[in-house]
């Protein structure tokens, strides 16, 4: 047997070979071929998250965190939004608000833009076969200078770049990091679309709950005008008294236009997210009126106020919003789309500073041409004879004044900027999710605190009332105690509004409401997303 390091002869076609392709020569063309394939594109590496390593966790009245749970927590990224928002009135709103919202639609036609944008760039990177026919018609260049014709047609790549240095390549990346970016700008429309829907809906609800105390407030008032004005016919009642009881009833009708105003102002805003006229029966429930709902007015003309009042304060004015298990790691904000959006930016400008580098260094294209060459068009294809050509140039920059130079400068910068902003979006993350932690348990205990005042405002008014009809206590105790309910009620109502927005700013924030297929996109030749710890240095 020969022993493996032996040298072999070469065979008589490898000597052909090499005497048609001297060594030089086939050095040159590897060259060629190890460069084609590389990139001056810097790695890219994610920066570190600029914030502390855990979320905040909200304390309690007690100023304790709390516990924290066995259970992992869910990705809240993952549930759907059908899944947090159970009322069917809210789920047929969002699903023709992201059926119908232009803003929305603006960022869907955005992702097309950028992908035909994504296709341009990416055909620079195969050559481009176009049919051309071309003839010229001059005199011959010697005696006697006759006329003559020249018809040419076939196949032509017009110019087609060696890729040598990855110029093409680094902006077709970052071509595939617009796509993707604008897939999260469409996916970032999306949750905010979402959110601002259902936020929409429960301050409609508000808005109802607060125009039907409006309402119970006037009628319970302009009952007890009737009854004062009696009482000052009579002599009872002096004219301070009766001038007080006027001006409350002119400050209910004063919150009930208030109340009015806002509710058809809110439902405006509401169609205007939804896209189109909201029907009646997709609008939050209206409240049962609370006048109708008071015992019938006494003999005196007094109607029982305080236990309609206490009735309503205690009514259950929102359907329960389910409660979201948030993990503490900071690297929940990875999945928000800003943030994504943000570090899609910052990857095309990491790679754009691969083409700019690029441009530093010579570029090598080619033409070709291939097709038949006639005397006159008619004899084009039929008695043309085959005619082709290849050519190549190279352009190699020697001076031009800095040009160039100063752009990689400008690339690099705008790679610092972009990490820059990457970073930002991340503080702000951090922060939009802190605080909504923050507001979804203090707007609950605030909501307690509201309700507990209202009870006891209502137990003030019944007592009240009791110490006038007594003559222990003067109607203006009454009036006072009339109108801190009043203010309380109102105040527990906004209370359970900003408790219910709490709890949609944290499913927001957390990136909550994007069911995945629903027009996710990949853009081609965009790699996975690196490990965190992978951008180039700052």
């Amino acid at each position: 047997m020969r022993d493996s390091l032996a040298p072999v002869a070469p065979t008589a076609s490898a000597v052909s070979l090499f005497d048609r392709l001297p060594a030089r020569r086939l050095v040159s063309f590897a060259a060629v071929l190890m460069l084609a394939g590389c990139s001056l594109a810097p790695t890219y590496q994610r920066p570190e998250l600029p914030v502390p390593a855990a979320l905040p966790q909200a304390t309690g009245a007690s100023g304790a965190a709390p516990a924290q749970p066995e259970a992992p927590a869910t990705d809240v990224a993952t549930v759907p939004w059908r899944e947090y928002f159970p009322d069917p009135r809210l789920q047929s709103l969002i699903c023709e608000a992201l059926a119908n919202n232009r803003d929305l639609r603006v960022a869907i036609l955005t992702i097309d833009a950028q992908r035909a944008a994504y296709q341009i760039q990416a055909a620079d990177r195969v050559p481009n076969v176009n049919a051309s026919i071309s003839g010229t018609r001059q005199p011959s260049s010697a005696p006697p200078y006759a006329l003559g014709t020249q018809v040419t047609g076939g196949l032509v790549i017009p110019s087609f770049e060696l890729d040598l240095f990855g110029r093409v390549r680094s902006l077709t990346e970052a071509a595939s990091a617009q796509v993707l970016a604008s897939e999260e700008a469409r996916r970032a429309t999306h949750i905010s679309l979402v959110a601002a829907v259902a936020n929409a809906y429960y301050t409609v609800w508000a808005d109802r709950w607060q125009l039907a105390l409006a309402e119970q407030t006037l009628q319970t008032r302009q009952d007890s005008l009737k009854l004062s004005q009696l009482k000052y016919d009579n002599g009872v009642l002096n004219e301070l008294e009766l001038r007080s009881s006027q001006s409350q009833v002119e400050a209910a009708r004063v919150a009930r236009a208030q109340a009015q105003r806002q509710l058809a102002q809110d439902q405006q805003s509401l169609a205007v997210l939804v896209g189109k006229p909201v029907p009646a029966e997709w609008l939050p429930p209206a409240p049962q009126s609370l006048a109708k709902a008071a015992p019938p007015v006494a003999s005196d003309a007094r109607p029982a106020r305080g236990k309609a009042a206490e009735q309503f304060v205690e009514a259950s004015l929102w359907p329960g919003l389910s409660e979201l298990p948030v993990g503490l790691s900071s690297e929940v904000l990875l999945q928000r789309p800003d943030v994504v959006q943000a570090e899609q930016a910052l990857i095309g400008a990491n790679a754009n500073i691969g083409a700019a580098r690029a441009a530093r260094f010579p570029r090598i294209s080619l033409t070709a041409s291939a097709g038949a060459v006639s005397n006159s068009l008619s004899d084009l294809f039929t008695d043309g004879r085959f005619a082709w050509s290849f050519g190549g140039s190279l352009l190699a920059p020697i001076f031009d004044a800095g040009r160039t130079a100063a752009g990689v400068d400008a690339a690099v910068a705008r790679r610092d900027i972009a990490i820059a902003q990457y970073d930002k979006a991340i503080q702000s993350a951090f922060k939009e999710v802190a605080d909504a932690l923050v507001a979804r348990q203090t707007y609950a205990e605030q909501a307690e605190a509201q309700l507990a005042q209202a009870q006891a405002e209502a137990a003030r008014l019944s007592l009240s009332t009791l110490r006038y009809d007594t003559g222990v206590a003067s109607q203006l105790d009454l009036l006072d105690a009339q109108r801190a309910l009043f203010a309380a009620q109102q105040a527990h109502i906004q209370a359970q509004l900003a408790r219910q927005q709490a709890h949609i700013s944290v499913y927001k924030a957390l990136g909550g409401g994007w069911v995945e297929g629903q027009g996710q996109a990949k853009a081609p030749e965009q790699t996975a997303a690196p490990a965190q710890g992978d951008v180039a240095a700052r």
